[in-house]
């Protein structure tokens, strides 16, 4: 090395020197492959989808086994994966429906979330294929949002009746869940294109696997047998809402030559003109009746939301649930609220109703009011 140049000579290393500096290095140990047909604890909990808890009692009660191999207790993949094809494993990830259990086909696991007071509003979407009928109705539900509660409060080919069957939201809940519905409609429009959506949407023949009617409920529902329904499901007319031609319809129904009302006959709810005249004819001809047809101990599920008549604030749903709980039923019961879920319509958009002068909502909730048909009166105290 020349000092202060700042320039390093290079040395070479002889070839004894690379030899002995080889020689004095310890040989590298070859890594040991894991073996791919088995894994750790940690990695089958993984692969079932199991917590800690479940996985071992599957393994107290000999369902998994483990391997003893180098001292390190390992499972077989492919047994974890013949596990997952058995009815044990099915049970264990999504429980079991209890033998007691004589209101719905819900395992445990799937009963306990929908005992929420509230559940998000889902649809299709209004450029979906599958929405094109629906969206010709001006006030639709979402037959997914229906089929939730088809499900909870009814088994496998139990009878479910809908006294505004409109375009078959209800009906389509159900030949997709495997019920029969009752569809009452007054619109032969409306009842038409409910077949027709079942025809086009769901499969050819299904719609004759359910019974629609076109005609008034005022009328068709004291035709229908007393404790012959397990499930009543429905959206009624809000009065007289939709003659209403907010900026909401002129944008949305108006200007896309939509309809904007259910129909101009006389015995439309919708057209009733007293709110008092029509909530009589609601509660009384049409909801009471319902409750005749339904079988003792079984539910009724209101899909109502509150409205505006110019300046007042018309609280709907607390007016239906004061006329029907404990309501005196035809041939016998009452009817008792079990309680009331939100709908949230979270993907509605906002208008500045009352900006700047004073406090409007934008109502983007409906209610779900769930009564009981309780067999016998309760005895006054």
């Amino acid at each position: 090395m020349k000092g202060g140049d700042g320039v390093h000579e290079q040395i070479s290393m002889c070839p004894d020197m690379i030899e002995t500096k080889q020689q004095d290095k310890a040989p590298k140990k070859e890594k040991e492959k894991p073996n791919m047909d088995y894994c750790t604890a940690t990695k089958a909990m993984q692969i079932l989808g199991l917590s800690r808890h479940t996985f071992e009692k599957t393994i107290k009660k000999g369902q998994i086994i483990a391997s003893e191999i180098n001292g390190k207790r390992l499972y077989l993949v492919s047994a974890l994966q013949e596990f997952m094809q058995t009815n044990c494993y099915n049970d264990l990830v999504n429980g079991s429906v209890d033998p007691r259990n004589s209101l719905n086909d819900l395992t445990g696991k799937e009963w306990l979330p929908e005992t929420k007071s509230y559940l998000y509003q889902k649809g299709l979407g209004a450029n979906h294929p599958e929405a094109q009928i629906e969206k010709l109705h001006p006030a639709p539900y979402s037959f997914q949002d229906i089929g939730r509660l088809i499900r909870f409060f009814t088994k496998s080919g139990m009878i479910v009746l809908d006294p505004f069957g409109g375009v078959g939201s209800t009906a389509k809940a159900c030949e997709v869940d495997g019920r029969k519905c009752i569809s009452i409609e007054l619109s032969p429009v409306w009842h038409d294109l409910s077949i027709k959506r079942l025809e086009t949407e769901v499969g050819e023949g299904t719609s004759s696997h359910h019974h629609f009617i076109n005609g008034d409920s005022c009328t068709e529902l004291p035709k229908l047998p007393t404790d012959s329904v397990d499930f009543m499901v429905t959206s009624p007319p809000y009065w007289g809402i939709l003659h209403k031609k907010d900026q909401k319809v002129i944008k949305n129904r108006v200007a896309n030559n939509l309809e904007t009302h259910y129909s101009d006959s006389e015995q439309d709810l919708g057209n009733v003109e007293s709110y008092t005249d029509f909530l009589e004819i609601l509660v009384n001809k049409v909801f009471i009746e319902c409750a005749r047809t339904l079988r003792p101990g079984r539910y009724m599920a209101i899909v109502v939301s509150d409205f505006r008549d110019k300046n007042k604030f018309i609280s709907f749903h607390c007016d239906l649930i004061n006329a029907l709980n404990r309501a005196a039923i035809p041939d016998g019961g009452i009817l008792t609220l079990q309680g009331t879920k939100i709908l949230i319509q979270n993907h509605k958009s906002l208008l500045p109703y009352g900006y700047p002068f004073s406090y409007v909502e934008n109502i983007h909730h409906q209610y779900i009011l769930i009564f009981r048909k309780e067999k016998k009166a309760a005895r006054k105290k």
